[in-house]
């Protein structure tokens, strides 16, 4: 059974068409993975569906008394617990509630009791209240929330806190358990993993694996994609391809596909080229003996050869790899053996101590993923590193040939009021055409280039900052959660980039294809201190004294 349709759905802003004729079904049950480019629109396909949103043109269809719950990209908190906000999610079980406190109290009036019908009818509302209650759920709804809670992880300290002071990957478990107990037919997420530590992560995949309906969810996380979707819809050039399957089958179908249309294609264009060569020799003939009788043959073989070219099913010419940022990343110089050292390094804000006596040595070459709860102090301990944040005690030690380059986890190194075309030029020396030339190696269009740093998205804004990155020539790369809110394709280009450099680099990251595929060491940030395991991500896992190993379908076992 359909839970919607989607047919020739048209969105623009302004003069730029985001979707352009978006074809899409979605099954009860679907678990669809949305990918695509950054502002290739699938947020804005999200609101669509949900509601929130207007399309230009098309058709939307959605089953009748279809229930819908969406988790946005960045849920903000508020003055209610999480428990409060689990329960006001539940609108329904609300309402009923107060139309059975309202039974009850017409109940408790002398005059009802005393006239049958009315006694009868306020009887027969609470009998229909009450059932309608049965199916909601209502019975089990307190233990199930407690449930919940409990699978999101919240500390008993952290349940009597108002959410907005609770980290965004708090924030953002919260929301997708507020948006699960609606029990909804269909849950649609948007970059549910954005803000989530490695734990966090697991615990979404636990939730979403678990989700009984069917979900549309946007994400640039592969691992969470291969382990929660059965079919991935590509969001690209405005229109909508769904593939069945997890990221990898899709990625490798991709791939084929457009290896034997390409083939195609080359076939195709032999076959035109060999028909439109005998019709020009055909013609060439004909016209050198214009009085032949023979000419007329041979001019009809040419228009029945130039007619086969016009009839021909074109094959387009596929786009074997969608355009991606320029990003290259090459050292000044190559810099000492030691890159840098934390020399029984702590740093404490008032009472609160964040890092106690902390040992790292980074050397030249490595690539070291930093990981961690959140909260633990990874942003913390780089900031130190580069010279943000003073330690308390201890001492940081940067080599003297060393040239750091450091990617802010909440860009605050970028000032929003600036376009990315002044930041640019105020950083390296340049004509306006050289620095725009730049920023659309970066994928930003002639407007974009122009406009007010607050109006970029977030991936917009990380791809600015690895261009600023890129020029500063810097052989100690500090990225403080680089892939955040960037696209697949994106998160591919920054791990070949860092793969061919010739420096060092040290990146948090909760990425995990990114930390298996670029770390040679892991930093686990725990109880103030940093401990060190051989070995990208799998293997820290498995190593980790008293750590779980993710099993075989994403589940925990000790």
């Amino acid at each position: 059974m359909t839970l919607l349709a989607i047919r020739g759905l048209r969105k623009a802003f302004g003069g730029r068409e985001i979707l352009r004729g978006v074809d899409l079904e979605l099954p009860d049950g679907a678990r669809l993975g949305l990918v695509g480019p950054n502002g290739s629109g699938k947020t804005t396909l999200l609101r669509i569906v949900m509601g929130t949103e207007e399309a230009d043109a098309g058709q939307l269809t959605r089953r009748r008394g279809l229930r819908l719950a969406m988790l946005a990209q960045h849920p903000l908190g508020d003055e209610r617990t999480a428990a409060a906000t689990l329960h006001d999610a539940r609108a329904d079980l609300r309402e009923i509630d107060a139309g059975l406190a309202a039974c009850n109290e017409l109940l408790a009036d002398r005059s009802v009791y005393n006239d049958a019908t009315e006694m009868e009818r306020v009887l027969a509302e609470q009998a229909r209240l009450l059932d309608r209650y049965e199916r909601a759920g209502g019975p089990a709804f307190e233990g199930r929330l407690r449930a919940m809670l409990n699978e999101i992880g919240l500390e008993e300290r952290e349940l009597a806190l108002p959410t907005r002071v609770l980290s965004g990957g708090q924030r953002k478990l919260i929301g997708l358990a507020a948006a699960i107990i609606q029990d909804p037919e269909l849950l649609l997420l948007d970059e549910p993993e954005a803000h989530l530590d490695l734990e966090g992560r697991e615990r979404l995949q636990a939730l979403m694996n678990g989700f009984v309906g069917g979900f549309l969810a946007v994400s640039h996380d592969r691992y969470l994609l291969d382990e929660t979707v059965t079919g991935v819809a590509s969001l690209d050039a405005g229109t909508v391809r769904v593939w069945p399957g997890n990221y990898s089958a899709y990625a490798v179908a991709r791939e084929i596909e457009l290896k034997r249309q390409q083939e195609r294609y080359l076939a195709q264009r032999k076959e035109i080229e060999r028909l439109e060569e005998a019709a020009r020799r055909l013609i060439q003939w004909a016209r050198a003996v214009p009085e032949a009788q023979s000419n007329v043959g041979l001019m009809n073989a040419a228009r029945n050869a130039l007619r086969r070219v016009e009839r021909m099913d074109r094959v387009e010419q596929p786009v074997l790899e969608r355009r991606r940022i320029s990003l290259e990343l090459h050292p000044h110089q190559r810099g000492g053996k030691r890159a840098a050292e934390l020399r029984e390094v702590a740093v404490a804000f008032g009472d609160h101590v964040v890092l106690l006596g902390v040992e790292l040595s980074v050397m030249h070459g490595e690539r070291v993923g930093v990981v961690g709860l959140n909260g633990a102090g990874k942003s913390v301990m780089l900031k130190t590193m580069v010279g943000e944040i003073p330690p308390t005690e201890g001492e940081v030690w940067v080599g003297p040939s060393i040239r750091v380059g450091y990617l802010a986890q909440d860009q605050d190194t970028l000032d929003p009021d600036a376009t990315p075309l002044s930041t640019l030029r105020a950083s390296f020396p340049g004509t306006e055409e050289q620095a725009v030339s730049r920023l659309m190696g970066f994928l930003f269009d002639y407007e974009q280039v122009r406009r007010p740093i607050r109006t970029l998205s977030g991936g917009e804004r990380t791809r600015l900052q690895l261009l600023l990155l890129m020029l500063s020539g810097a052989n100690l790369l500090v990225l403080d959660e680089p892939t955040n809110h960037l696209d697949i394709e994106s998160i591919e280009t920054l791990e070949a980039a860092i793969e061919a450099f010739e420096g060092t680099a040290i990146f948090i990251s909760h990425d995990r294809y990114f930390l298996d595929r670029m770390a040679d060491r892991i930093v686990e940030v725990r109880d103030g201190a940093a401990h060190s395991y051989v070995g990208g991500y799998t293997e820290w896992l498995t190593r980790r004294e008293g750590a779980p190993v993710l099993a075989a379908g994403g589940s925990i076992r000790p």
